[in-house]
């Protein structure tokens, strides 16, 4: 039930009025240390050649890696900036529904490391991503 709460807030704070917004992206479940989002993919997420652009993949790559640190660390004293992501583009896909799961390498004090697999939901792999993340303290 708390991680039901957790996605709720989640959803709620971090979507409205932002990319997420706009690519429709949807935190989906929370793991012991993994985070899940959704991206349904359509013609606003298309390039020209009518499949799904790389970059929007990206997009929700970074978005479930930073937010994995941001959740796990539980502190409203740090930020956390994404400094680099690698991904891999594997297999097109038309139309349907991505899955991003991103589970850490490595959770340090100041970098963290995630592994994103995405999906499709035929369990089909789409994409592999690696980003890092740097954990700064707050701005006041």
């Amino acid at each position: 039930m708390e991680q039901i709460k957790m996605l709720e807030e989640i959803n709620r704070k971090t979507i409205k009025n932002t990319l997420l917004e706009t690519l429709e992206i949807k935190f989906t479940s929370i793991g012991d240390k993994t985070l899940t989002a959704q991206m349904p993919v359509n013609s606003k997420v298309h390039q020209p050649m009518g499949l799904l652009h790389g970059g929007a993949t990206a997009a929700l790559a970074e978005t479930v890696g930073s937010t994995a640190s941001y959740i796990f660390l539980n502190r409203d004293d740090v930020d956390v900036r994404g400094i680099e992501l690698s991904i891999n583009h594997l297999r097109s896909k038309k139309e349907g529904t991505i899955f991003a799961t991103a589970k850490p390498i490595h959770l340090g004090k100041t970098t963290h490391l995630w592994e994103i697999i995405i999906k499709d939901e035929a369990d089909q792999l789409i994409a592999h991503s690696k980003l890092t993340n740097i954990v700064l303290p707050k701005k006041r």
